[in-house]
């Protein structure tokens, strides 16, 4: 008879509440499922071909998620950020030593919450907005990144500099990817174009407050013990190897 073993997983509720997920996606639920590290997944960790790729944090928390039919594509950035900080409370503990401006402090990650959204301004299974900009006659649509988008605009802002190493696009890459039609048209040339040519600065920055003001995600404003303030939290190599110095 073989034996039978028994893996622990638990049950995190993810920022966006499943909202913006298909139906047929099990992410609509709300809720994923993970399991703890194991050593398989501490294999992943040191991983160098994965480390040099910039894919390890992904590689791991695939391997963690255990809901089944999960396309990891269309997981939205602040749902993978909550999906993150479990598994790091899940397979190190909820304290987090961490360096910030020079002062060594401990975070108690089971503290991070996530932040609310207004349900009621949400269509079930729709991930799109509408917004007229404050400074000029035009109206836009746009979207919240997940997974996918991610990767696309990070190779993109790669390509760029691949040309020329002094263009940095990043601020207006993502924009070109947040926004799904300009006065209607969801032509992707037009909505380049409009960025690139007729899109304000000062409406640039309502669209990143309004996409602020909608996007599901974990607060990660942290006050730790001696701070006047509450700082970002920097997620160093300590986050998932914790014997590392910082």
């Amino acid at each position: 008879m073989e034996p039978k073993f028994k893996l622990p997983t638990e049950t995190v509720e993810l920022p966006s509440k499943g909202l913006f997920y298909p139906e047929s996606s099990p992410l609509s639920s709300g809720v994923i499922e993970m399991k703890y590290m194991t050593a398989r997944e501490e294999d992943i960790l040191t991983n160098q071909n994965y480390i040099q790729k910039g894919v390890v944090i992904d590689k791991l928390l695939q391997s963690l998620i255990v809901t089944e039919g999960v396309n990891y594509n269309i997981l939205l950035s602040g749902d993978k950020n909550a999906i993150m900080i479990a598994a790091r409370i899940l397979a190190y503990g909820k304290d987090y030593e961490v360096d910030i401006n020079g002062r060594q402090a401990t975070i108690d990650l089971t503290e991070l919450s996530n932040n609310e959204i207004d349900a009621t301004s949400v269509t079930k299974g729709q991930n799109e907005f509408s917004f007229k900009l404050p400074n000029t006659d035009n109206s836009i649509t746009f979207k919240l990144l997940n997974h996918k988008d991610e990767k696309e605009i990070e190779r993109e802002i790669k390509g760029l500099q691949k040309l020329n190493k002094d263009n940095i696009t990043t601020s207006t890459t993502r924009l070109k990817h947040i926004i799904t039609s300009v006065n209607g048209s969801t032509e992707n040339k037009d909505i380049r174009e409009f960025v690139d040519n007729y899109l304000l600065a000062k409406d640039a920055r309502a669209i990143r407050e309004e996409y602020k003001k909608v996007n599901p995600d974990v607060d990660l404003t942290v006050y730790p013990e001696g701070f006047e303030e509450g700082v970002d939290l920097p997620i160093t190599v300590g986050f998932f190897w914790p014997d590392s110095k910082f």
